[in-house]
């Protein structure tokens, strides 16, 4: 019915739309998709970026990982963070510690072979304290950058910090000593008391009879040390007495507990030169030793003593009527033979010090030591100190010595010697021991105590008798010496000039007298008549 409708007899078509045909929709991009994309290319962009901003990777060996996390741990140079630990392991020998970091791109150019690396932690050395401030934000690596100009990536890391920076102003200098003494590391350098460097680093020598130290002169100081600048320790206290009295010297109080150094340049022609960059300064004890003129001329010689060398020490002067002259060198003993030993001590002398003393080297040059040990020169172990007990070499001339002949062994002459006063002063000591030995001290001691007891007995005697004579002695002995008394008196009136006593004595003695005259005239008489004895007196004619 609908298909007879549509073709009816006329051929009409209906007025109806007629279909048309739609093209194909292009695909558009919905808005949804925009934010995926954008942070695709912001992702790729970042990690792009860092990528590119990736700095080199760098291993730093250590002794231990204290203080160090993977992560946490930064690295920094002036306080500024350049990089970061990724990775800690153990070295394959279990010898050490391998850091793992990475740095920024930025600092490329500070990996250098001379760069260096340390753990900064808090730490107590040589009186000062450093890294506090990692107390509460933990340890870090820091870098200091060297001036070298090779590319290095793996380093082995300071234990300890260095002293300085290399970018630091001023000059390094190695000196050379016998002994370290109290100086370490950080130690100050002084120069006119006046603090300008510091002890950076110190080590044995090759053979091991020395110690090298490394200081640094901060600039502008560095240019007050020239060729002939002498450098001396300034540790402790110095303390001398001399013909002015009592001399103490110091620097600081830094010095006396930590050590330090002290140098200065003689005015004298040529001090004002630079000097080389592979100079070795000495580093004497004191600064008497460092100024002293430097010797030029040297002599060895070996003396041989039979008595103990106790109290010498080696260094110990020698010494020529109070100009020391030279230093021993060694100390040893030798068989002598018969049962007995030498002690040898080998001396160092420097008769350009005599040259200088006397102006005249052509005269000192004239003298030969054998000329001198034929005149009496001879060397004697003398005490310089009662107290502590040192000894000295001393060389001095005897005239009243015997001829003694100069030995040379091995290139050394060996010097005639003499016993040393103090050996002498024992010697006789033991001699009087000897005789004192023999004394017989216990038969005197029996013979003492024997006398002490008679001696005793003796004065209990007396004792008693004193108190006899006082009880009883006493008393008679007052009134006998009254009636002396008495007696006295009698016969001082007795002969008084107008006694009758005195009187009658007169009178008897004119009698005596004419009695005399009397016998003096008959003697005479018979002198001449001796016949009156038997005739009698005859008539005077």
């Amino acid at each position: 019915m609908s298909d007879e409708q549509n073709v009816g007899p006329a051929n009409v078509e209906p007025d109806l739309p007629r279909a048309v045909p739609l093209k194909k929709r292009r695909w558009s991009p919905s808005l949804v998709w925009l934010i995926p994309i954008v942070a695709l290319l912001v992702g790729g962009w970042l990690a792009v970026n860092a990528i590119l901003s990736r700095g080199p990777t760098i291993t730093v060996s250590f002794q231990n990982a204290e203080g160090l996390e993977a992560g946490k741990t930064r690295i920094r140079y002036k306080n500024v963070e350049v990089g970061e630990v990724k990775s800690i392991v153990v070295s394959p020998d279990r010898k050490s510690i391998i850091v793992t970091a990475e740095l920024s791109n930025k600092v490329d150019s500070y990996l250098v072979e001379d760069s260096r690396f340390w753990v900064v932690r808090p730490r107590i050395s040589g009186g000062s304290i450093s890294g506090l401030g990692t107390v509460l934000s933990g340890a870090y690596i820091s870098l200091d950058v060297g001036k070298s100009a090779k590319r290095r990536t793996d380093f082995i890391g300071l234990e300890i910090p260095p002293i300085i920076n290399a970018d630091l102003p001023g000059k390094r200098f190695l000196l050379r000593t016998d002994s370290l003494g109290s100086l370490n590391t950080g130690s100050p350098v002084y120069f006119r008391r006046v603090p300008v460097g510091q002890v950076i680093s110190y080590e044995l020598g090759p053979t091991g009879n020395d110690v090298r130290l490394s200081v640094f002169i901060n600039a502008p100081y560095d240019h007050f040390v020239s060729s002939n600048t002498r450098f001396w320790h300034a540790s402790g206290i110095d303390f001398s007495v001399g013909a002015d009295g009592v001399r103490v010297s110091t620097e600081s109080l830094a010095a006396i507990a930590l050590g330090g150094i002290s140098f200065e340049t003689p005015l004298e022609d040529g001090s004002e030169l630079p000097p080389t960059p592979s100079a070795v300064f000495l580093l004497s004890e004191n600064r008497t030793k460092a100024l002293r003129n430097p010797d030029s001329e040297m002599q060895l010689f070996r003396l041989k003593f039979r008595q103990s060398v106790r109290g010498l020490v080696v260094g110990a002067p020698v010494d020529f009527r109070g100009i020391v002259i030279g230093e021993v060198s060694a100390i040893g003993v030798a068989y002598a033979g018969h049962k007995d030993f030498d002690m040898t001590v080998d001396i160092r002398t420097y008769p350009s010090r005599i040259n200088a003393l006397s102006g005249d080297k052509a005269t000192t040059k004239k003298l030969s030591i054998e000329s001198l040990v034929s005149n009496g020169l001879r060397a004697q172990l003398r005490s310089g100190s009662l107290l502590t007990g040192q000894l000295y070499v001393a060389l001095d001339f005897f005239p009243d010595a015997k001829p003694a002949p100069i030995t040379v062994d091995k290139g050394v002459a060996e010097l005639p010697t003499l016993p040393g006063d103090l050996e002498e002063l024992q010697r006789l000591m033991q001699r009087i021991a000897r005789r004192l030995d023999q004394v017989p001290f216990d038969t005197i001691g029996q013979q003492t105590d024997a006398s002490l007891k008679a001696l005793r007995q003796s004065l209990e005697s007396m004792q008693q008798l004193t108190k006899n004579m006082d009880a009883n002695v006493l008393p008679q002995t007052v009134k006998v010496l009254e009636q002396v008394q008495k007696t006295l008196d009698s016969a001082q009136h007795t002969l008084k000039a107008d006694s009758p006593l005195q009187q009658d004595m007169r009178s008897a003695a004119q009698e005596v007298s004419e009695t005399a005259r009397s016998f003096r005239a008959l003697a005479e008489y018979l002198s001449r008549h001796p016949e009156a004895l038997v005739r009698g007196k005859g008539e005077q004619k």
